[in-house]
């Protein structure tokens, strides 16, 4: 039989042999001097029962049909970080902090094939590793801009600026039909327009007298 677990007991309660064994006995600490004691005096112990043994020095459980030893301390006396792990803090007593510390950690020359710390998004911002080539995929496959006609600037790497260059493009003939780049003051956007639509637009004309 294993314990009976808890009983609120009142004055005047009868207390059974079998309400004594299960809410009491086997319920109970035992002290024994060895574990040949304790098997003597306890040939048939109930599961969950516990027992002392003062030879050892240590508290034993009874699972099932072995006494099982416990430790009556914990095992770890520190936790420190060491150079070079890429953590910082630990302690060797209370509640102990770890935190991840980037500085703490060898500088390496990166490849495709090397892997990166992320918070996955798509899984409650867990950590994961992800390839260094997976990630710059992502950037985008634009590897350079080249300056084309009328075009300055571009470049393969960093944060690019093309601007329009007028001496870069060829000379030509004008006529009405063609069209020529005009910044629209209605909206502030760059359009294109007919140059006989601005030919045929008034220009008002001032004259400085003297």
């Amino acid at each position: 039989m294993a314990g009976l677990g808890w009983q609120q007991w009142s004055t005047g309660d009868t207390v059974s042999a079998a309400n004594f064994q299960g809410f009491l006995q086997d319920q109970i600490i035992q002290v024994y001097a060895s574990t040949t004691a304790r098997d003597t005096a306890n040939p048939s112990p109930s599961h969950g029962q516990w027992a002392f043994v003062t030879a050892d020095d240590t508290l034993y459980y009874r699972s099932s049909s072995a006494w099982v030893a416990t430790s009556l301390a914990a095992d770890i006396t520190g936790i420190t970080t060491a150079a070079n792990s890429a953590l910082a803090g630990g302690a060797t007593s209370g509640d102990v902090t770890l935190t991840v510390d980037v500085n703490n950690a060898t500088v390496a020359t990166a490849t495709a094939a090397d892997y990166v710390l992320i918070a996955d998004t798509d899984d409650s911002n867990a950590t994961r590793k992800a390839l260094i080539s997976d990630i710059t995929a992502l950037a985008g496959d634009i590897t350079e801009v080249t300056a084309g006609t009328a075009i300055s600037g571009g470049g393969s790497s960093g944060a690019v600026t093309v601007n329009v260059d007028v001496n870069g493009a060829s000379v030509v003939t004008g006529t009405s039909t063609d069209y020529i780049l005009i910044e629209d003051v209605t909206d502030n956007t760059t359009k294109k327009c007919l140059a006989s639509d601005i030919a045929s637009d008034p220009i008002p004309l001032i004259l400085a007298l003297s």
